[in-house]
């Protein structure tokens, strides 16, 4: 059975959360001291998720996984905890200053999306949680993941849908509300100027069908209120307040007068759904 993690967890809207990792015109770099703070919350609001779906399809001892993305130590001391140590877990990451070598899981530096597989044909799950969102040539990277799988391996992605749920405060009860939301569609502003894809989250199942998986299968997940939210949102507007008032999407009182709102719990803020979706290389 998968246990959680300890420390930084992998990101995002994130990760790695991830949001996975550093990357030139990356918003949410990994080198933000805030980075550490977004990956505790995104793994208080979604490890629970992911572990859920890695057990379903069925990482045990002995198996061998790549976590790409992997932001920080939560999922792959997760799966170094399942795999024991007749199993292998690598954790890659663009920047992987988060991450903790010898902690039952190699780490090595590796871009998804430019490098070729760490390992070909040998992986019984690959998974990325918050990075494809933010990748500019997705195709390459999800064939990337696929090559690295043996036949009969499975492939698991996260990804947020910013679009299909945009808001902040579902409930826009009052100015405090609206002024969130104002604010959620300024960093959507700034997450589409650097090339992330607002719509990824729905495509996922096309995706990893186009890259030749089969039995694919997604479900979607999103929590409302509550002090991870909270504090996700806190992290993520301070992680990326230079950036709104050098855009002119919001000056420093509105940031402000949220970040008051959000720390007197006024707000029952929401995030973008995670769709997860996986499926199965076929035998050969």
């Amino acid at each position: 059975m998968i246990r959680p993690g300890g420390g930084g967890r992998p990101e995002s809207v994130g990760r790695s959360a991830g949001l996975g990792g550093r990357s030139r015109g990356y918003l949410l770099d990994n080198a933000r001291a805030e980075a550490g703070e977004r990956f505790v919350w995104l793994a208080e609001l979604f490890d629970g998720v992911t572990r859920g779906h890695v057990e379903r399809l069925g990482v045990g001892a002995g198996s061998r996984c790549w976590e790409v993305g992997a932001g920080g130590p939560g999922i792959p001391e997760a799966l170094a905890a399942a795999v024991g140590p007749s199993g292998y877990v690598l954790a890659t990451d663009i920047d992987p200053s988060w991450l903790r070598a010898g902690e039952g899981y190699e780490v090595r530096r590796h871009d998804v999306a430019a490098d070729p597989p760490p390992e070909q044909g040998t992986f019984d799950l690959v998974h990325a949680r918050l990075v494809l969102v933010h990748v500019p040539d997705r195709a390459r990277a999800l064939a990337t993941m696929v090559a690295a799988l043996r036949p009969g391996g499975r492939l698991l992605v996260e990804d947020a849908d910013t679009a299909l749920q945009p808001l902040a405060c579902l409930d826009e009860s009052g100015p405090a509300q609206r002024r969130a939301n104002r604010l959620r569609n300024a960093v959507r502003e700034l997450l589409a100027r650097r090339g992330a894809d607002l719509r990824y989250g729905r495509t996922l199942p096309r995706a990893l069908r186009e890259a030749g998986l089969v039995d694919v299968a997604a479900a979607g997940f999103f929590p409302v209120g509550g002090t991870a939210c909270d504090r996700l949102e806190a992290a993520t507007i301070q992680h990326v307040r230079g950036e709104l008032l050098a855009a002119g999407l919001a000056d420093e009182a509105e940031i402000d007068a949220h970040l008051a709102a959000v720390r007197a719990g006024e707000l029952d803020l929401t995030l973008a759904p995670l769709i997860s979706a996986w499926g199965r290389r076929p035998a050969e």
